[in-house]
Parts: structure tokens; sequence; C-alpha cells
């Protein structure tokens, strides 16, 4: 059914049970959720308050729900409806069969009641399905209200189906996505957080989701007796949020970024399903790096986005260092400066000028970089992962005191231009490098890092 015949169908309803047709704020709010709007987009549209939209709404379910014979909800408004009409069109094809026979035939109109159908699920199942047991609890959750937005409108109102979430180690990443999911999960039938380490196969990963979705639609059937269908068909069937943490770990180490461990390509053909075929879900990869597949930079035109994740504005910053007590050092935004604004970084580096009672102002002297054994296990393991030539390329950006140009980085015979493009997009991509127009440069804690190796 399309949008038109769908509304339609709920003014017949609501008709049926009120004597009252739809008025245009009812409209609205089944058209906003047929178009998966939110209710605060919807107000906006209809200029009007959040809660009158909600209140329009929570009366409009619960008055479907009565005479759907299931519960109703803004996340299955749709499938309900069309589960309604195909069991009125059966009921109608049964009754015309009977009235044919019995030689009474008749068709009502407007006022015509549309009967109740029981519905095979029962009445009180939930309609929302959730597997976050492997999402981390929600810890300190600093400034990053615009990358919020910016995820949630990609999802809620223009419908993106694969976003990549991707930064440095310690930048943030799952945080931003567990706040991201306590926000939205409520607007999908299923909202589930894996974390890649733990499914690592793509059949393993594709049997835990499968059996959510047929355990969830089949609560009284046994598992030897359901027919579970493809992965693509319940993200079809389903408006689900799906978030895949730590997605690096189906890359391999010491190649360029993105290349697929042996056994793990299946992974790609099932990135290709999610962003080419036509689905009502979203997949949010979260890691130090995205998939091949998925550009840096993309089209609005497109469903796939990335967001690359950077540090911290100085205001969120300083709240980690009045945590440590540092807050009110001299020059505080240099040490913020001087760690990129990166939440782990500074708490490392904190809590080491904490713990051995350093002078804050003593250690910006001379731009003095502090690496914490902490930190630098984290550096290392980012550092193992990338290539022989990426750690040439970065080997030479060290040695550089300010940004570079790509003709300067060619002078380096021993580096073929094909090569150096190709680690320069690879170190662009894992967010080891900063770029800053046509310049090139390692940030002062890698540079730091690297000179210590």
């Amino acid at each position: 059914m399309n949008i038109k015949k769908m509304l339609k169908l709920a003014d017949e309803i609501v008709f049926a049970k009120t004597g009252q047709h739809l008025d245009d704020l009812q409209a609205a709010v089944l058209r906003g959720t047929l178009q998966r709007e939110t209710y605060k987009h919807i107000a906006k549209d209809f200029d009007c308050s959040e809660s009158s939209v909600r209140k329009v709404g929570s009366e409009l379910w619960q008055l479907l729900s009565e005479e759907l014979g299931e519960d109703v909800s803004k996340t299955n408004f749709r499938s309900a409806m069309e589960r309604f009409q195909v069991s009125n069109v059966s009921n109608f094809a049964q009754n015309v069969s009977e009235q044919h026979i019995s030689g009474s035939f008749n068709i009502c109109g407007e006022g015509r009641h549309p009967p109740n159908i029981p519905n095979s699920q029962p009445s009180n199942q939930k309609t929302s399905h959730q597997d976050l047991s492997e999402m981390p609890e929600l810890g300190d959750f600093f400034d990053r209200i615009h990358s919020l937005q910016t995820l949630t409108t990609w999802i809620l109102q223009q419908n993106c189906r694969l976003i990549t979430l991707t930064g440095i180690s310690g930048i943030g990443k799952t945080s931003l996505a567990v706040q991201l999911v306590q926000q939205i999960k409520h607007e999908f039938e299923y909202a589930v957080w894996y974390t890649l380490d733990e499914f690592p196969t793509i059949d393993k990963f594709q049997s835990n989701l499968t059996q959510l979705f047929s355990q969830s639609e089949k609560p009284d059937s046994s598992p030897t007796n359901q027919k579970r269908l493809p992965l693509i068909k319940y993200l079809q069937n389903h408006r689900c949020l799906i978030v895949l943490d730590d997605v690096h770990n189906l890359f391999c180490s010491g190649e360029l970024a993105g290349k697929y461990k042996p056994n793990y390509e299946e992974y790609r053909s099932l990135f290709k399903q999610i962003e080419k075929l036509s689905h009502q879900s979203c997949f949010l990869l979260v890691g130090w790096e995205p998939p091949k597949e998925v550009p840096q930079l993309t089209s609005q035109n497109t469903p796939i986005r990335t967001l690359q994740l950077t540090g911290l504005d100085i205001a969120a910053a300083r709240e980690i260092l009045r945590d440590k007590g540092l807050a009110e050092i001299d020059n505080c935004e240099a040490l913020i400066h001087r760690y990129q604004g990166n939440p782990l970084w500074l708490k490392s580096v904190a809590t080491l000028i904490q713990e051995l009672g350093i002078s804050a102002t003593e250690l910006l002297i001379d731009d003095t970089i502090l690496l914490p054994e902490d930190l630098k296990e984290v550096l290392q393991e980012q550092y193992d992962r990338t290539s022989e030539l990426e750690q040439q390329v970065m080997s030479l950006l060290a040695t550089e005191n300010q940004p570079v140009n790509f003709a300067k980085l060619l002078q380096n015979p021993q580096i073929p231009p094909s090569n150096l493009l190709n680690a320069l997009q690879s170190l662009s991509r894992r967010c080891l490098i900063e770029k800053q127009e046509n310049l090139y440069t390692l940030s002062s804690v890698m540079k730091q890092y690297i000179k210590g190796l």
C-alpha cells in the first residue's frame, strides 16, 4: 500500500469507530509516521507543539490498537495496517463466496465498520525488541550535540541505510553511539548492538540476528519449526537499528585500511546489500576505519554516510580537566590543543600530572609532550595495524615541523607516487594524519610516539 491508500484506510477505521474523519493534525501524524519523521519534525511542519503531536499520536495508536486487534505504535503502524488489509481482503473474499451461495450480497460504503480481526500476535505482545546486552553503559558524555544531531537527522529523517562512525582510538565514538541509541531506540521495532570481536564470522552474526527476529515473530514456535528468512528480508519487513562496534576487527593488520581478513569477505556483500537494496533499517558501523566500499565523502543523494569524529571543543575538554583538578591551570587551552581534545589522551596525561604532582604550567614549557604508558599502548595498537608503506609516510611526516604538501613528500625517492597516494588515503581513513587544505601533518602526540620508536 502507498501512503495515500494507507491514510484512506486509516480514515475509514477512525470514522467507523468515532463517526468522524481524520482531522488535519491526525492526518499529519500518520503521514509523518509513514515517512519516518520524528514527532518533533511533524510538529515543526504543522507549526504546533511537540507535546500536542505526541498526545494525538498516543490517542491514534490506542484507537487503532482496539480496532486492529494488536498493539499499534509509531514503530509498527505501517506493518500493522498492511496485516490488517491482508486479513480484511481475505475475510471479504470469504464473505463474497458465502453471500453468493446464500443469494444475498451487499457492499457498504464509507460508513462500513471494518471487522475487528484478531492478529496472530497476542494483544499484549511488545512491538519493540531490543538486544543491547553488549552495549556499554553510558558514562561521561561530553558535548557532542552537533554530531548527535547529524546522526539523528541521517537516520530518522534522511533514512540512511549504512553509516560509519570513525575516529582515532579514545576520541569518543562508542560513547556517542551509545547516547544516540538511547535517544532513538524507541523509533525502531528492533534495536541491536553487537561488538564484532564477539561475532567474528558472518554466519554466526547473521544467525544471531535472524534468531532474534524469528523468536519475536513466532514466540510460541519451537526453533526447529521456524523457517528463517534471509537477513535482508527481516530488514525489509521491520524497522531496525543495528550497531556494529569495533568494526575494524573485520580488517587486516599490516595492510592498507579496510582490507577484509580471510573468511570475512562476506561482510562486504552484506554491506553492499544494505546499501543497494530497498529496506527500512539502518546499520551503524563504529570503528577505527571504515570498509573500503564506504567513501569518506558521500553525496546527499546516497543512502550511506560517514562521520569522522574529531576532538572535543575547549569547553567540553575543560570538563575532563576539571574532573582531574586541572581546569584552573594557566594556558589550559594550550594543553587541550596539544592533545587534540581527545578525551582518552587528556584523561591519561591529566592522571599522570595529578599522580606525580607535576606542575601543568611547567609541562607547557618548550612544547613538552608526555606519553604515559597507557597512552603509548593505545597508540601502539593503532600503529601496529598500519602497513609498512604507511609507516614510512608517518616517519617522514614526523620529521617535519610544519604541514607539508604532496610535492614535498614526493621528493623521497623510496616511495613511488601511486604508493604515496594510497598510503595517504589509508592513513586519512584511519584518522592517523590531518589534512589542512592540500597540506598533511601528524598530531603532536603521534609525532612524539613515532620519534620514540
